[in-house]
């Protein structure tokens, strides 16, 4: 099996797979390596964009657009997707994060509303989306893969963000529990945990400077998270189920130890 035939013949759904950053990274992986891919992005133009890009470059793809924070929209991306690849085989979800959507501040200082937010953004549509592509796979009698993008922080103290970790440990439990209970039907939950990646937000915001704290010396890439996400959706990873891939270059295992 090559490289670029790991998803020949797949149906994939990306949310999140707009603009930049780790979205744009998955949708150019799961094409490249043979799948067929709806993209899906709140601004329908960046989500045209990255479908045009890869239909120019001899892949399938389309592009949808929809708020993930809207039970009805949220619905209509999985169905419109099924419909449009005639059924679905994967579901990665990406979108997700804090400092992109409200204020990096101490646990006392956080409103009800931001934490509302972080929640809907990083759990509360995964959820939902989760429940309704479980829902479809089992119509479909066939299996199914879910993939998530996680972080970190879900394990790890996350000062400032603790919002963000909270919803991104629950997606943990999620994936864990999807796959107690539908493994015997074939569908599958996995996470990619990610530390300091390189995105426009984290290049951006000078609050982000973490270099000198990673074993690895460098961020990761985007390039590198859509890698997980590749192999957790290929038959290579038909085993694998209910875990977490962490790519953070060793800063969850580093101690306070001088070196």
């Amino acid at each position: 099996m090559t490289g670029m035939s790991r998803l020949d013949g797949k149906r994939a759904l990306v949310i999140g797979g707009g603009g930049t950053g780790i979205g744009r990274a998955v949708v150019r992986a799961y094409a490249a390596a043979g799948a067929a891919v709806v993209v899906a992005d709140v601004d329908a133009a960046r989500a045209t964009e990255a479908a045009d890009e890869l239909r120019t470059a001899g892949y399938t793809a389309h592009a949808t657009s929809g708020d993930v924070r809207s039970r009805e929209q949220l619905d209509d991306l999985i169905d419109g997707a099924a419909e449009r690849l005639g059924g679905l085989d994967t579901l990665v979800t990406v979108v997700g994060g804090q400092v992109a959507f409200v204020p990096a501040v101490r646990l006392h200082e956080m409103s009800d509303e931001d934490w509302d937010t972080v929640y809907d953004l990083n759990l509360r549509y995964v959820a939902r989306a989760v429940r309704r592509v479980l829902r479809l796979f089992l119509e479909q009698e066939t299996g199914g893969n879910i993939v998530s993008i996680g972080s970190v922080t879900g394990f790890m103290a996350a000062p400032k963000q603790a919002g963000y970790g909270a919803a991104k440990a629950g997606l943990y439990s999620l994936a864990r529990t999807v796959a107690a209970e539908y493994a015997a039907d074939g569908i599958r939950m996995n996470v990619v945990a990610g530390g300091a990646i390189s995105t426009g937000v984290n290049n951006a915001n000078p609050a982000c400077e973490w270099v000198p704290e990673i074993p690895a010396g460098r961020y990761g890439t985007p390039e590198e998270m859509a890698a997980a996400t590749v192999y957790l959706a290929s038959d290579e990873a038909r085993y694998v189920t209910g875990q977490q891939i962490v790519l953070d270059g060793g800063v969850s295992v580093r101690g306070p130890f001088p070196e």
